[in-house]
């Protein structure tokens, strides 16, 4: 049976980004615990599952940018690209208040299939096509829940993270502040510094000027919206890139 951890768009487009999506997909292999890890189809919706929204917009983006893009095909609940392989959190088996049934007896064999089969290919996939030129930078998309389980509502409509190369993560959020209708979070919901993430393999370790933007996954539900949103930070992206000078 054939899969592939990762969808890779527009490899031969000439522009300087690299735009990925780690959690694109909700989907669980057929390989994996018969590619159902036991949540009824609604929890298998929700933003436990993936990023919302995140897919479209990494599409449309990446194609605005002339730059390609690499997107999971599995379900974070699979196992999390977002993370180091030896993050606590890499096989979740609660999230937000979901017990993960399919994730509750996890042996070094099963960790050592999902790596082989989802984890590593996909970041292969990121730095090869991270290295295909000198000054890539690098764009991560994410989406974000309006509201955890028992939280406060989230107010942002985007969020900056960034780690400790802040070159164009400060310039894009200053950037984005100048738009009067945004409310912008600087390292919101999230910290950008989270060791061994997608960001910090492939871009700070290589001293690559990166990004990760959040989206609030309410205004990107729809295709028309995930579109809008693309067109929307192409040109910001650019210009924070030229503005930061990196």
């Amino acid at each position: 049976m054939s899969f592939s951890a990762f969808e890779v768009l527009g490899e031969d487009r000439p522009g300087r980004w690299l735009v990925t999506c780690d959690h694109a997909s909700n989907a669980v292999p057929p390989m994996i615990a018969g590619g159902d890890l036991g949540l009824p189809e609604r929890e298998m919706g929700r933003h436990i599952a993936y990023d919302i929204g995140a897919a479209g917009v990494t599409r449309h983006l990446a194609e605005h940018l002339n730059s390609p893009a690499v997107l999971s095909t599995f379900s974070r609940l699979v196992i999390d690209p977002n993370r180091g392989e030896d993050d606590p959190t890499l096989l979740m088996q609660l999230y937000d208040g979901t017990v993960i049934p399919g994730n509750r007896v996890l042996d070094e064999a099963e960790r050592e299939k999902r790596l082989n089969l989802c984890y590593r290919p996909y970041h292969e996939a990121v730095e090869r096509l991270s290295a295909r030129q000198e000054n890539t930078a690098y764009c991560a998309v994410h989406s974000f829940t309006p509201r955890l389980n028992g939280r406060a509502m989230r107010p942002w409509q985007v969020g900056i993270l960034y780690g400790y190369d802040a070159r164009l993560g400060r310039t894009l959020i200053d950037r984005l502040r100048e738009e009067p209708d945004l409310f912008v979070g600087e390292n919101e919901p999230y910290s950008g510094s989270l060791a061994g993430d997608s960001v910090d393999r492939h871009a700070l370790h290589h001293g690559r000027p990166n990004a990760l933007i959040e989206i609030r996954h309410d205004l990107i539900e729809t295709p028309e919206q995930q579109a809008a949103w693309a067109e929307r930070l192409a040109p910001i992206l650019e210009e924070a890139l030229h503005r930061a000078q990196v």
